[in-house]
């Protein structure tokens, strides 16, 4: 279901029925921040929540990314927003969905996926990318929770391979080593790699979906014939295995575009 609000209040009381949230329940935001385009957690007890600027040039699209998604994952939806600004997303949308199999203008032709040295191995052993949850299942990892549940991640969250670009697949990553949310990009950490996938080609295969914050795939993700680079710091030029995420970040882009200047 979906409901529409003009106000709303984070906490841990849901609007909606009066009682504290439950995993079926996520809410999206439009907002006039300046800030930032896109802000994603769980605050004050709240359920987990999305926020979209309207200075955003892509706001329309995710607000109804989301709600197709939701939608087919039989979730609870919030909407806070105007009515008019929901129906000029919609009109904006029309034709689109979640899940189509091309690439839009703002999403990039490449994807990275950032993980230990030490997964990797096991990545490359069996010959797939693997969500959380499977992981979880086949015993690979240790941890009770993912490191995403401090921020509120709903539990389906874990049956997807996330990805990203910039620095934050490498907070993540430092993130997991802390056993906490660290969003310093210029702390110490022990670098992992950094592993360039075909996003244009995994879309174009009717792998990925569009959740409003993400692109990701369910499940498993073959390397072949996605894999197209994967860097360490050995072959990005660094001295030593600690660095920092900005920097390794930033030195495996640019040798990433340098080798591959056909996905810049």
């Amino acid at each position: 279901m979906i409901y529409r609000l003009d106000d709303f209040t984070e906490n841990s009381i849901n609007p909606i029925t009066n009682k504290p949230y439950d995993d079926s329940w996520i809410i999206c935001m439009l907002t006039d921040s300046k800030e930032y385009n896109q802000k994603v957690g769980s605050f004050n007890g709240c359920a987990y929540t999305i926020k979209y600027s309207r200075h955003s040039d892509y706001w329309k699209m995710s607000v109804c990314d989301f709600m197709g998604f939701n939608t087919k994952n039989n979730k609870n939806m919030i909407l806070v927003m105007s009515e008019e600004d929901l129906n000029t997303a919609k009109i904006q949308y029309e034709g689109h969905s979640f899940d189509e199999p091309f690439l839009r203008d703002n999403e990039q032709i490449y994807t990275v996926h950032s993980t230990s040295l030490e997964n990797w191995e096991l990545i490359q052993k069996d010959g797939y990318l693997k969500c959380w949850n499977i992981l979880k299942a086949e015993k690979a990892i240790t941890e009770e929770k993912p490191i995403g549940s401090i921020l509120g991640d709903p539990k389906d969250f874990s049956d997807y391979i996330m990805f990203g670009k910039n620095v934050a697949g490498e907070l993540v990553v430092n993130s997991k080593q802390q056993g906490k949310i660290v969003m310093d990009k210029d702390a110490k950490y022990t670098t992992g790699v950094r592993i360039y996938l075909d996003m244009k080609k995994i879309v174009e295969d009717g792998l990925a979906v569009r959740d409003g914050a993400h692109l990701k795939v369910k499940g498993t993700l073959p390397l072949n014939p996605y894999l197209i680079w994967v860097a360490t710091w050995k072959n990005v030029g660094l001295k030593s295995r600690i660095s920092t995420p900005n920097i390794f970040c930033e030195k495996a882009d640019k040798e990433f575009k340098k080798r591959f200047p056909q996905y810049r």
